[in-house]
């Protein structure tokens, strides 16, 4: 009898688990995508969410000046790196981050955060590993979906960030 129920509840779990699985990528509300590059001797890459502008004022209103965004949609954006690289002062080991931004009008911040697995919009701010910004800059054709991007120059790259008018490049070194 032990055994049977034992079984029944094992089962009973793993059926629970695959629909929460389930239920969490049928609420996706965007495409996702993994962007990857080589930069020197690294290996890193970025997975997040790639909303649409859709006729909707982004920078200032869907996504407001000043506070903390998952920087795409659905789950927490993650950077993945098998090397250490430095934004800034910033300092990654090799390992998985999650990065959220904090955008402005002419300034955005990177926060590399330790946390990992979360929905977006599940932010710990005693998690940041550290925050570095950059200046960003009006694009001359608008982007319609979100595009993060990893170009390589110099000893290192820069992570890119392009949405609606909006690009920010947040350079990186390899060590």
């Amino acid at each position: 009898m032990r055994v049977h129920v034992a079984k029944s509840l094992a089962i009973g779990a793993v059926v629970f688990a695959t629909a929460v699985t389930l239920g969490a990528q049928r609420q996706r509300a965007s495409p996702h995508e993994k962007a990857e590059a080589t930069i020197g001797a690294a290996k890193i890459s970025i997975e997040y969410g790639r909303p649409f502008v859709k006729g909707r004022k982004i920078f200032g209103e869907l996504v407001p000046f000043g506070k903390v965004w998952r920087t795409g949609a659905d789950e927490a954006t993650t950077i993945v790196t098998d090397h250490a690289i430095m934004f800034g002062p910033v300092h990654l080991s090799p390992g998985t981050y999650t990065l959220y931004t904090i955008p402005g009008e002419a300034e955005w911040t990177l926060i590399v955060n330790k946390q990992t697995g979360q929905w977006g919009t599940q932010y710990d701010e005693k998690q940041d590993l550290g925050r570095v910004t950059a200046k960003s800059e009006k694009l001359p054709a608008p982007v319609e979906q979100l595009t993060l991007k990893l170009a390589p120059g110099g000893k290192g790259g820069t992570l890119v960030v392009e949405w609606a008018d909006t690009r920010v490049s947040f350079p990186f070194m390899v060590h």
